[in-house]
C-alpha cells in the first residue's frame, strides 16, 4: 500500500511520530509540496493525506491510482469532493480533535484583552515599575469577566467548550445557533442582532458558508458596544477585514483577538496587521501537541477503517 503525505510538517514538525501510519504501508512523507509537484509525488499512491495542499479536479484526473484522500484537518475545502466522488475516491477528515485546544486559545485572547499580562510584564522588564512612585500601576483597563456577556456565534463542539469555560469565569452565556439545543445548560439563545448588541466578548464558532461569509461586517459591527471585543478562532472569511480594521481604528469596538485570517499567511497590505488593539496569532489554536497527537492517530485510524471496508469520518 503506497501512502503519500503531502504536507506533514505543520501537523508534525518532528515532536511526534508517524508510527501508526507507517505500520499500514509504505509511506513517503513530505514536509510540504508545491502545486507543481503534487502529481509527480502522488502518481503511484493509492492513499494520499493532505492538510492544506489542494487536490482539485484537474489534479485528480491525473492520479488514476488514488483510492483514498485523508484530510489532516477538520475543514476539507482543499479537496474537490464532488470530483473525488465521481472518480470513486473516498475523502475523510478528522473532526473534533482540537476542540479543547481551540477553546483554550479563545480564552488566551480573552484574557490578553482583559489584562494585557504580556504588556505589563514587558513594562516591568523595561524598568517602569522600578521607577514608579506608586506601589502599582496599570497601562490598560483591567477587566473582570464575572457577569459579562460571552456571546457565541455557533454552539457546536468548540462553542460548547467555550461556554463551559466562560461559565467557570462567571460569565453570562448568550448564543446564536441554527439549531438551538433545547436542553442546553445555562445558555440564553438570542437572534443575531441581539448577539451583536449584547455581547461584551463575541466569539465566532460557525463554519464558513455562503451564508456566514463576511458575517462580521460594517452593519453588524455597528451594533456592538464600544467596549466590546471580537474573538475569531474559526475561519478568517467570517470577517470583513477592512470593516473590522475600521471599527477598531475608530473606536467603534474596543479590540479583537484573531487566530485566523482570510488569507494565510497574511498579505502585507492586510489592514488588520496595523489595526488598533488587534492581536493576531498565527493559526495556533489547533496546534497543541495533545491535539496533534489525536489528529495523526485519528488519521491513521481513518486509513485502517477504509482498508477494512468500513470507512469512517467520510465527507460529502
Amino acid at each position: 500500500m503506497n501512502i503519500v503525505v503531502l504536507d506533514g510538517y505543520t501537523a508534525n514538525p518532528g515532536d511526534i511520530t508517524w508510527n501508526e501510519l507507517e505500520a499500514i504501508g509504505q509511506c513517503r512523507i513530505y514536509d510540504s509540496t508545491a502545486p507543481g509537484d503534487v502529481v509527480e509525488r502522488c502518481r503511484r499512491a493509492e492513499i494520499v493525506l493532505t492538510n492544506k495542499t489542494a487536490l482539485n479536479a484537474a489534479t485528480l484526473a491525473l492520479l488514476p491510482d488514488v483510492r483514498y484522500i485523508g484530510v489532516l484537518a477538520t475543514g476539507y475545502n482543499v479537496v474537490d469532493v464532488p470530483a473525488a466522488a465521481a472518480r470513486g475516491i473516498i475523502v475523510t477528515n478528522v473532526p473534533a480533535y482540537s476542540s479543547d485546544s481551540v477553546a483554550q486559545t479563545v480564552f488566551a485572547h480573552i484574557l490578553n484583552l482583559s489584562n494585557n499580562v504580556a504588556g505589563h510584564a514587558a513594562s516591568v522588564t523595561a524598568g517602569e515599575w522600578e521607577n514608579c512612585e506608586h506601589f502599582c500601576y496599570w497601562k490598560t483597563p483591567q477587566l473582570e469577566l464575572h457577569g459579562l456577556n460571552l456571546g457565541i456565534l455557533g454552539l457546536g463542539r468548540i462553542g460548547a467548550a467555550v461556554a463551559d469555560i466562560g461559565r467557570g469565569f462567571g460569565m453570562k452565556i448568550i448564543a446564536f445557533a441554527r439549531t438551538p439545543k433545547a436542553a442546553a445548560n445555562e445558555v440564553e439563545y438570542v437572534d443575531m442582532t441581539e448577539l451583536f448588541k449584547r455581547s461584551d466578548f463575541l466569539t465566532l464558532h460557525c463554519p464558513l458558508t455562503p451564508d456566514t461569509a463576511g458575517i462580521v461586517n460594517r452593519e453588524n459591527l455597528a451594533l456592538m458596544k464600544p467596549s466590546a471585543f471580537l474573538i475569531n478562532t474559526a475561519r478568517g472569511g467570517l470577517v470583513d477585514e477592512a470593516a473590522l480594521a475600521a471599527a477598531l481604528n475608530s473606536g467603534k469596538i474596543a479590540g479583537a483577538g484573531l487566530d485566523v485570517l482570510t488569507v494565510e499567511p497574511p498579505q502585507p497590505g492586510n489592514p488588520l496587521l496595523k489595526a488598533s488593539n488587534c492581536y493576531i496569532t498565527p493559526h495556533i489554536g489547533w496546534a497543541s501537541k495533545a491535539a496533534r497527537v489525536r489528529l495523526l492517530s485519528t488519521a491513521a485510524a481513518n486509513v485502517r477503517a477504509f482498508l477494512n471496508g468500513s470507512p469512517a469520518n467520510v465527507v460529502s
